[in-house]
């Protein structure tokens, strides 16, 4: 199974696209409009050709599934997500747990939308089809997303979506501002997906 292979996730107002070079001039463009506190997203042509060019490289050695955006309403991208960190745990021999080819965990993350996008309902459904294709295709035991300790709209926002607080991992990363990050831990699990799932599905019809 070549779990990060080119992937395509459809809902009824998003398309996530496989993410290549060619969407350099028009992510650019989206991020001269916000200045993405707390987020790392480049604002050069060169900042944004190594931003592309890492993710695809990861995608090549089987880490990350980097994806666009799209705005099916207007046919428009609006943004960048990714499933990213794929852990395959190394089990006990002959252990009962043990699905050799399927990833244990995965991490949702790297999301940013323009301005015009956000609170619109795309980063719902977004993170929807991911946890769908993390937890009903790839079956998953936990999704982990994380946010910088600061960035309180992030972290509301993955509340929202009915992940667990799990803490503050202090002094954990290079920071966007060029400081180092604590990061703010969230995680959901295989349990408690289909509650998560009902809830975002209502959310989505109000």
């Amino acid at each position: 199974m070549n779990l990060t292979r080119p992937l395509t996730l459809e809902g009824q107002i998003v398309r996530l696209e496989p993410l290549t070079m060619e969407h350099l001039p028009v992510l650019l463009a989206l991020a001269s409009l916000e200045d993405y506190p707390f987020t790392s997203v480049p604002h050069s042509e060169r900042g944004m050709r190594n931003y592309i060019q890492t993710a695809l490289e990861e995608q090549a050695h089987g880490k990350t599934v980097p994806f666009v955006t799209v705005d099916k309403r207007w046919g428009k991208i609006v943004g960048s997500t990714r499933l990213a960190h794929l852990e395959l745990w190394n089990w006990p021999e002959g252990s009962p747990l043990a699905r050799p080819g399927k990833p244990d965990a995965v991490e949702i993350g790297w999301t940013w939308l323009a301005p015009f996008a956000q609170r619109s309902g795309i980063n719902t459904e977004a993170k929807l089809l991911m946890l769908t294709h993390a937890f009903e295709v790839w079956q998953v035991r936990r999704v982990t997303l994380k946010t910088d300790e600061r960035n309180m709209r992030s972290r509301n926002a993955i509340l929202r979506l009915g992940a667990k607080f799990e803490g503050i991992l202090r002094a954990h990363m290079p920071a966007s501002d060029g400081g180092i990050r604590n990061s703010a831990m969230f995680s959901i699990l295989a349990e408690e997906w289909p509650a998560v799932k009902t809830t975002l599905q209502a959310r989505l019809r109000n």
